[in-house]
């Protein structure tokens, strides 16, 4: 009888727990709504007074121990509040890359180093954003070209190049995934990869920004790497032995990237449902056609399979347990219910869902990006194909 009672406890904590993040996040976004996130996009620049607001409420730290100034919880609470944001329609690419860039320094870092990148980020005072993807190292991580050699002054020398690389103008720091000894000189190709922590000051950094079109405040970049030096301090973990740790960070990227994607489909679902309630053609409401509902409950259907598989797999991870196989799930669920919500909502609005003004075209670039990154859902099929049903490797 104790076991059913235990987990019904854990499952009612658990809801409070999300429930009181969406209550926090509603008094944010009460300030700083989907209107104020358009006129950011518009201005081409960061949302600072959300990211500030955020950080007074104490919501950036939500995953950081207490002791270095956070809330004490974990991916589970940040990739709450990131649906939370995206169901108010804000979606954060920022806060995915920046509790994605956090997870390897907190569980691999010194107390130093965790207290200087990490403890900063929970107020909003500095920003981190993340870099692995290179032109021809984009699902292939390990096929990287980034090199970065000892100077012979206990610190390192970095070149090389990335893209795609989100937030990178507005970053104080940026996670970096590199090789300390060549891809042609390993013998496993998940050795020789270590992560640093850059300042964006850091003179050799240069930028291009890319044309991406996708309604989000975060711009995506080219970022080169000419000689720039790094500090000891910069390396997190050790050399050579980042694979394991940058795999922790991108689990935690897969469920950040299922929370927005949940909130953005519920977002997208609402719009439709208010819209099928009031639009009457025929003297009574589209939402009775089943050509539309069915199309709707379907979408939804999906929404709340995605949400369970996405939280289920972040109490996994946060309680250190193999979460791989969950995460990349509802990484795969998550975007498709976007999308399939989004879709929903253009078919339910007709030419109307075309006119920008409607909102609802615009949210199409983004949905359809999670099913392309951070990472694509065939690589994910491939990865639960493979580990998760011992299939032979379709690569």
């Amino acid at each position: 009888m104790n076991a059913p009672t235990t987990r019904s406890t854990a499952m009612e904590a658990l809801q409070t727990r999300i429930r009181d993040i969406q209550e926090a996040t509603r008094g944010v976004t009460a300030q700083y709504d989907r209107a104020y996130i358009l006129q950011c996009i518009k201005e081409d620049r960061f949302p600072d007074e959300l990211w500030a607001k955020l950080g007074e409420f104490g919501l950036l730290g939500l995953s950081i121990p207490e002791e270095y100034g956070g809330s004490g919880g974990g991916v589970l609470e940040i990739t709450a509040l990131n649906e939370a944001l995206a169901l108010a329609g804000v979606p954060t690419l920022f806060l995915v890359v920046t509790g994605l860039g956090r997870v390897p320094i907190v569980r691999n870092g010194t107390p130093e180093q965790i207290k200087k990148y990490v403890t900063p980020t929970c107020t909003g005072e500095k920003k981190m954003c993340f870099a692995i993807t290179e032109p021809n190292a984009g699902t292939n991580s390990f096929a990287m070209t980034t090199l970065a050699q000892p100077n012979g002054k206990g610190g390192w020398t970095l070149n090389g190049q990335k893209v795609f690389i989100s937030g990178a103008r507005d970053a104080d720091y940026m996670l970096v995934v590199a090789r300390t000894t060549r891809a042609a000189e390993v013998k496993n190709r998940t050795e020789g990869m270590s992560l640093f922590v850059l300042d964006m000051k850091t003179p050799g950094i240069k930028l291009q920004q890319l044309n991406i079109q996708v309604e989000t405040a975060e711009r995506q970049y080219m970022v080169f790497f000419d000689n720039v030096e790094l500090p000891t301090d910069a390396l997190i973990g050790e050399a050579g032995k980042g694979a394991k740790l940058m795999f922790e960070g991108l689990n935690s990227e897969r469920l950040l990237a299922a929370g927005a994607a949940i909130g953005l489909g519920d977002y997208a679902l609402a719009k439709a449902v208010a819209y099928a309630k009031d639009r009457k053609p025929f003297g009574k409401p589209i939402g009775s056609y089943q050509a539309l509902q069915h199309r709707m409950a379907q979408a939804k259907a999906q929404i709340e399979a995605a949400r369970l598989m996405t939280y289920n797999a972040a109490e996994r991870f946060d309680n250190g347990e193999d979460a791989g196989a969950h995460a990349n799930m509802a990484k795969l669920l998550g975007s498709q219910a976007a999308v399939a919500a989004v879709e929903a909502a253009l078919q339910t609005h007709g030419g109307y869902g075309f006119d920008r003004d409607y909102d609802i075209v615009t949210l199409w670039p983004m949905v359809r990006l999670l099913e392309i990154a951070p990472i694509n859902n065939e690589m994910l099929l491939n990865y639960i194909g493979e580990h998760v049903l011992g299939l032979p490797k379709s690569y």
